[in-house]
């Protein structure tokens, strides 16, 4: 994709017949930053995605009741890289759009995609963001202020901020550009349907993927003497590796389906995970 595609006297091509206009997307620029200003352990950034496409929503659906459904629609469960969530914003963008223009797409497509997309883009803002900007940025900054030079921290936050709201710029551009057009092909090719059950299947292999890299769970308990004690922690890794995690997963899932609140189910396990670490279980 080039620079011109996505240039400003460009821009409004790429919108003929279209209800989303510059200005809006600007809107959704300047609003993507409060992204984690209300983040929250139930659904993390969902109330901040919400917000950052109000103006959007409401321009497409001047309906109470459809501007109801569409606001609920987005506050499931959100997070990823605040830095490149613009990419996400401009794709949702041109998916309402066409939602409420033709009510061709399955509604829950849109959140489908949301979902199958955030983790891998997490996995990469982070790694760039996270794990290689602002090392550069916090090596220049410090070395320059050690020796009692002002630039260090004003050099520390040019160099980490500049990059990251020109990627914010353009991705939210990116984004909506990206998400019309291949939209438009996939609805001519009849692909949604393939589109919504494969972007299904990558959200669950993510949250697969999360159950087993971040739910740590280890039973340190163990009998026998000398050469021959045995851990338990060894004897459940030999009949299958993370299988405490795989287990407490299912039991959250079952509650979710037996309509728990998250907050409850929260609350139960970190008391479960005080009193099995005051007991010595965990």
């Amino acid at each position: 994709m080039t620079t011109k595609m996505i240039s400003e006297e460009t821009l409004p091509d790429v919108q003929d017949e279209k209800v989303i206009t510059a200005r809006d997307l600007r809107r959704v620029f300047w609003r993507s930053f409060q992204m984690e200003f209300s983040w929250n352990y139930e659904r993390q950034m969902n109330l901040a995605f919400v917000y950052t496409l109000i103006p959007v929503l409401k321009k497409l659906y001047p309906q109470k009741e459809d501007l109801r459904i569409a606001l609920k629609r987005h506050l499931v469960f959100f997070n990823t890289t605040p830095h490149i969530v613009t990419l996400l914003l401009g794709i949702t963008t041109a998916m309402e759009e066409k939602n409420s223009q033709q009510k061709t797409i399955d509604a829950g497509a849109i959140d489908n995609v949301k979902a199958s997309l955030m983790g891998p883009l997490a996995g990469l803002g982070d790694s760039f963001f996270w794990g290689t900007l602002r090392l550069i940025a916090t090596g220049i900054g410090t070395s320059l202020a050690l020796q009692g030079s002002i630039l260090g921290p004003i050099l520390f936050l040019l160099v980490f901020n500049v990059p990251h709201i020109l990627v914010r710029w353009f991705f939210t551009r990116w984004g909506y550009v990206l998400g019309t057009g291949v939209l438009q092909r996939v609805q001519q090719s009849g692909m949604m349907e393939s589109l919504t059950y494969g972007a299904s299947i990558m959200g669950l292999m993510v949250v697969g993927a999360m159950t087993a890299s971040m739910i740590n769970i280890t039973i340190p308990i163990s009998f026998g003497a000398g050469e021959a004690k045995t851990e338990v922690q060894d004897i459940i890794n030999n009949v299958m590796p993370c299988l405490l995690p795989l287990i407490s997963f299912g039991i959250v899932y079952w509650l979710l389906g037996r309509r728990v609140k998250p907050l409850t189910i929260i609350g139960g396990m970190a008391l479960v995970g005080i009193f099995g670490s005051w007991i010595g279980l965990f």
